[in-house]
């Protein structure tokens, strides 16, 4: 069903509304409201929901150009930070010529939110969970799943890709602009290009930041976050093995994994249980993308490697006691945002199990770093108590002009492919940010090769080349020998 035809069936309801903005009572000039949009846009007459939007006007407003919006990552809303992002932007020369604009996602933050009862776990947390595991996980999600069900009702079911872009253009209409620009980083990357799809006449400028695979399925997409982290841990382990006179883990990339995998071994074998193991895996996956962090990794291998040999468990709790876990705990029944579990559900997982426990044997064996193995087991959607209303949008560009991808070739979270596959659907100049494992760059993580060529087309039209390289951050000035400080080119 078209936009317009939905017009015509009582939408002008929504798109006429007047926000009440009220001023943010920690930050000068920031502005807040809310909109109200349809829960279900085939049935606009239907039950409504709350939209929470932020505006930062133009501080030139002789110069203004019009409004900019931005989505930022998830899906799962970034803790409710949508609304925040203007601010965050304020910094950018964007801020001159432009109204941020900034929103909650549908089912986020302090929009309608979707929420999920928190599940009772009945297996221990595995980052290599052998396979006499496997049902029992199976049944925890299971019950993750009815606990979405319980929470959720009919709200879950609209909790959409395409509902979201659709939200974005009632917003357009709300504060009354012809078209738009758009910046959208990680899961923002496909709403805004759905939104081109769906709405190209009405979008101007748009860069989408670390892009999820305009192809893929959400089960494809986590399953390429393992194969991504490995990259970089096998690119650690090469630029170790050149430095072995400072690591001593191994003169060629094999023996430094050797290295990892004996630490990993001596620590299962230390506590008796996978706790220690399985920290050391999240930390291996976790600090491998972080070029400036290599150095760090390496000594953290080897001292927990000969804490670890010497049984000393003050130590290894204390070089394990920063590093980050999968995800945080919540005691069982209480509820939490399940936007994740909701908007993964719109692209059909496989209901065979055994294709779930054969990719984590070999996710097992190939990418434990980073909970590789997580990526591959029985998700939500897996159980099928929510059938998407609508097929998935393929995305292409259709009457809106050229925009711009960017894209680290080492991003752990959105396998780099996504920003390649989405630069050639759209037609898009491409960015890639070269031995980097940044993730949400533009505006966000301080790349100013990035930030000067993204400004200078969002300001001045101005595109980069077809396809451009930008340094990420360098690697740890320690030359091969390990005895004195040079560039190592990077």
């Amino acid at each position: 069903m078209s936009y317009m035809t939905l017009e015509t069936r009582g939408l002008r309801t929504f798109s006429t509304q007047q926000p009440d903005w009220s001023p943010s009572s920690s930050d000068d000039g920031l502005e807040f409201a809310f909109i109200e949009a349809p829960l279900d846009y085939a049935d606009p007459a239907g039950p409504s929901i709350s939209l929470a939007i932020s505006r930062l006007r133009a501080s030139d407003p002789g110069r203004r150009r019009g409004t900019l919006l931005f989505l930022n990552g998830g899906p799962g809303g970034d803790g409710g930070l949508g609304r925040l992002l203007p601010a965050r932007l304020r910094r950018t020369p964007l801020h001159e010529i432009y109204d941020l604009v900034g929103f909650d996602p549908r089912g986020t933050g302090v929009s309608t939110r979707i929420e999920g009862e928190n599940s009772p776990t009945t297996t221990a947390f595995d980052s290599r969970p052998p396979d006499s595991a496997f049902v029992a996980i199976t049944a925890d999600m299971r019950e993750r799943d009815q606990g979405c069900v319980r929470a959720g009702g009919e709200l879950r079911r609209h909790i959409t890709t395409r509902n979201t872009a659709r939200d974005m253009d009632l917003i357009r209409e709300v504060l009354g602009e012809q078209k738009i620009s758009f910046v959208g980083w990680a899961y923002g990357t496909l709403v805004g290009a759905v939104y081109g799809t769906l709405f190209g006449d009405r979008l101007d400028r748009s860069v989408l930041d670390s892009c999820v695979h305009p192809d893929w399925d959400w089960r494809q997409q986590f399953k390429s976050q393992a194969d991504a982290v490995r990259e970089n841990v096998d690119k650690w382990a090469d630029w170790t093995a050149e430095r072995n006179e400072r690591f001593a883990l191994g003169t060629t990339p094999a023996l430094v994994l050797e290295s990892v995998e004996k630490t990993a071994a001596a620590l299962a074998a230390m506590s008796g249980n996978a706790a220690a193991r399985t920290s050391f895996d999240g930390a291996v996956g976790n600090l491998s993308p972080v070029r400036p962090k290599w150095a760090e990794l390496g000594d953290l291998v080897a001292e927990l490697g000969a804490a670890a040999e010497a049984g000393d468990t003050d130590r290894v709790q204390t070089l394990l006691g920063g590093q980050v876990k999968w995800r945080p705990g919540h005691a069982a029944g209480e509820l939490r945002e399940a936007v994740l579990e909701a908007v993964t559900c719109e692209t059909l997982w496989p209901t065979d199990l055994e294709i779930y426990y054969r990719d984590m044997r070999d996710l097992r064996e190939r990418c434990p770093y980073g909970f590789g193995v997580m990526r591959a087991q029985p998700w939500v959607g897996t159980f099928r108590t929510v059938i998407p209303p609508e097929p998935a949008t393929r995305v292409q560009r259709a009457g809106y002009p050229t925009g711009l991808i960017v894209q680290a070739d080492g991003d752990p979270l959105d396998h780099h492919p996504g920003g390649l596959a989405m630069a050639e659907r759209l037609g898009h100049h491409l960015i890639t940010v070269v031995d980097s494992g940044d993730h949400e760059i533009y505006g966000l993580s301080g790349n100013e090769h990035v930030d000067g060529l993204v400004n200078d087309y969002l300001m001045n039209g101005v595109l980069p080349p077809e396809r451009v390289s930008c340094p990420g951050e360098p690697r740890p000035d320690i030359a091969p020998d390990g005895t004195r400080n040079v560039s190592d080119g990077h």
